[in-house]
């Protein structure tokens, strides 16, 4: 049986949680596979508003089973206060919910080295959500990590101390003023540890491999998008983790062979949290409006969003180098009432026109070079079917299809989960 792939084809903040949500009813397994809770996922339905972090989206449909994979890097104090907060709602979710062995920890120092480097960058500070993501994957690949696995090893406590000892001295290191309590933060890790070891471990590779030999269907779910990839990523205001397609095979162990679709989410305009180079932004009213009417905040930090003309560069790029299949747009309604509404086609590339995503993006070397739309002013999020589109938004979608030669499924034109047209 083979695996679907959901991902993010621009900055993040896609909608990729309502989407998962969305799908989930087509599924066994939800299978989350990088990432930390440096992801927001906002799933709406029932009047109430869900974010999630950690836990994959599919949490609140009762039959499927929800997988942390490897590939993802967990706070035991964040996935805590996650769970909590969803018993809250009757959520039964020790039965559902399965933790890989292989995922790695994100200790309480992990969070202070996250501070003290961006603290340390000055002016180059990349927007690190400061959850100490960077430093946990660089512990993975520096191979001196703590796994969810190593919870059920004797010794977890002395290599946790040894590895935790060994930071304070990297923060001393960078020499700013990172103001903190080890103790108060260790008790809150330990009781989240405490919490996490009640959760259900398994070697994800093989839950897998046996689901697809049972012949199970497996959405693997990325977070962070794919702009934010560390190698394809506009590095190095990137994420740490692999958020395309290659990463759900290292991320949950599944061959390459394995996956069938890839759906690809984006939103109809372009947004991007933190630092690091954007050619569409936009400084004006038509931004702040995108930014008002879109709720453009980050679900995980808050801050708010920058907002932009649909970047049709740099979703080619993704959709290219993630084989996407199928296309989903989400936001289409906050385009409502534009007159105009831009898409860039090409960009001005040290004065060359280019249409390829080039090693360097940044403002002095691209200018976007925009294709001109008739807007629409019809309200969207009432709409149920295709057939009520205005012809603008109709003709909108056929020349990204066009473009991007990959069908647009499903559009969504409001936050509700029931506010999602399939064409």
């Amino acid at each position: 049986m083979a695996v679907d792939l959901l991902l993010g084809l621009q900055w993040g903040d896609e909608g990729k949680g309502k989407i998962v949500d969305v799908l989930t009813s087509n599924y066994n397994i939800i299978a989350r596979f990088q990432g930390g809770p440096n992801a927001g996922h906002t799933l709406e339905f029932d009047g109430i508003k869900h974010v999630l972090h950690t836990i994959p989206s599919g949490i609140f449909h009762k039959d499927a089973v929800n997988l942390v994979g490897n590939g993802v890097v967990i706070d035991p104090v964040i996935l805590k206060k996650e769970l909590e907060n969803l018993e809250k709602f009757g959520s039964d979710l020790k039965d559902k919910l399965l933790i890989s062995r292989k995922a790695h920890l994100i200790l309480p120092t992990h969070r202070l080295l996250d501070a003290a480097s961006e603290a340390s960058k000055g002016k180059a500070k990349i927007g690190s959500t400061l959850k100490g993501i960077g430093p946990t994957y660089m512990d993975k690949t520096g191979r001196n990590g703590i796994r969810v696995g190593d919870l059920e090893m004797a010794d977890w406590k002395e290599k946790y101390r040894n590895l935790a000892n060994k930071h304070e001295e990297m923060i001393n290191f960078y020499d700013v003023d990172v103001q903190y309590d080890l103790d108060e933060l260790e008790t809150e890790f330990f009781k989240g540890i405490e919490l996490l070891e009640t959760l259900k471990f398994t070697d994800s590779e093989e839950y897998l491999h046996q689901a697809q030999k049972q012949g199970k269907t497996i959405l693997a779910e990325g977070a962070q998008g794919s702009l934010l990839d560390i190698d394809f990523g506009t590095y190095p205001f990137v994420t740490s983790s692999n958020t395309t397609a290659a990463g759900a095979c290292t991320g949950l162990g599944i061959a390459p062979t394995k996956i069938q679709e890839v759906f690809g989410v984006f939103k109809a305009y372009t947004t991007r949290v933190g630092s690091g180079p954007f050619p569409t932004e936009l400084f004006d009213e038509d931004g702040e409006r995108m930014g008002r009417v879109g709720h453009e905040f980050g679900a995980t930090t808050g801050r708010s969003r920058r907002c932009g003309w649909l970047d049709l560069v740099a979703l080619k790029y993704a959709v290219q180098v993630n084989g996407v299949t199928q296309l989903i747009m989400m936001k289409a309604d906050v385009l409502s009432g534009f007159d105009t509404i831009k898409v860039c086609t090409a960009y001005n590339y040290r004065g060359q026109e280019i249409t390829h995503f080039p090693y360097n993006i940044e403002a002095e070397n691209v200018t976007p070079i925009y294709k001109h739309f008739e807007g629409w002013n019809q309200d969207l999020t009432g709409m149920t079917e295709v057939s009520q589109f205005p012809k603008q938004l109709e003709a909108y979608i056929s020349f990204l299809e066009q473009e991007l030669e990959v069908p647009i499924k499903i559009v969504s034109v409001g936050p509700d989960r029931k506010q999602t047209i399939f064409r």
